[in-house]
């Protein structure tokens, strides 16, 4: 696989155009460092580390659901292994006016765009969501 975080944001959006509770994707420090992240912002109820079906370690994220409709509206990858995105601090872009929320990989870790902001550093934009 090339795209880790890709596949799971797209595990991501599938589930929740199926209706899905829950949705499991194999573990990696980056990829729970991105699910802190939507857990923080509100976007997902949780998740936790299980072992997958293979015998591999595994994340099952709980999916969150208002009056029966998504919480994420749009999930959208932005650095892709073919054409990696950095920005510095001042250009990291706001998502629909502040109410979304950009994921960037910093120097100081993987944080949201207003944590990057207020620490001033940048980085890479892995992804935005809404």
């Amino acid at each position: 696989m090339n795209d880790p975080i890709g596949d799971m944001l797209t595990r991501i959006r599938n589930s929740q155009m199926r209706g899905k509770s829950t949705v499991e994707t194999p573990a990696s420090k980056q990829r729970a460092r991105v699910l802190d992240v939507l857990a923080d912002e509100g976007y997902i109820r949780g998740y936790e580390a299980t072992t997958g079906k293979d015998g591999h370690p595994a994340f099952e994220i709980s999916l969150k659901y208002y009056e029966g409709t998504p919480v994420i509206r749009e999930l959208k990858r932005v650095s892709k292994p073919g054409r990696r995105v950095y920005m510095s601090v001042g250009d990291i872009p706001q998502v629909r006016q502040g109410l979304g929320v950009s994921i960037v990989s910093t120097s100081k870790g993987v944080m949201s765009d207003a944590s990057a902001r207020s620490n001033n550093v940048g980085g890479e934009v892995l992804c935005t969501i809404f």
